[in-house]
């Protein structure tokens, strides 16, 4: 595992989340069938059938928004305490590099290894959150 900055953690996260967003959305909306580009340039009423796969990739999508409300708030508390040390940017690498498993992990469907990789970013979160208390 190669060791970031907090910043680095949360700007890698930043990117992560928009590209869970877009996959989510190109899957839901099939963009890449006519029937799908139809849907999209349309109002949407009627979305195209969705494969199993396309659900989990929205929910993992969502679970990181609501993740990175945190990670964001742990990040920007710890810059204007003047926090950084090797517990910080272990947290933040950790919250990271676990959530880029979690994604492909989620979308293909691994249930007890999704939790325990979801556990290592939430374990993250806790390192941040023990140097600011």
């Amino acid at each position: 595992m190669t060791e970031l900055s907090m910043q680095t953690s949360l700007v890698y996260s930043a990117i992560l989340t928009l590209v869970m967003i877009l996959t989510a959305g190109v899957g839901k909306g099939r963009y890449w069938t006519m029937g799908g580009l139809m849907y999209g340039a349309g109002n949407r009423d009627n979305p195209p059938p969705q494969e199993p796969w396309v659900g989990r990739a929205d929910r993992a999508a969502n679970n990181m928004m609501e993740s990175m409300l945190l990670f964001v708030a742990l990040i920007a508390a710890a810059q204007g305490m003047g926090i950084s040390n090797e517990a910080t940017t272990l947290g933040a690498t950790l919250f990271f590099w676990a959530r880029l498993a979690y994604f492909p992990i989620y979308v293909i469907g691994i249930p007890w290894l999704r939790t325990g990789v979801w556990g290592v970013a939430i374990a993250g979160m806790v390192i941040i959150t023990l140097e600011l208390i």
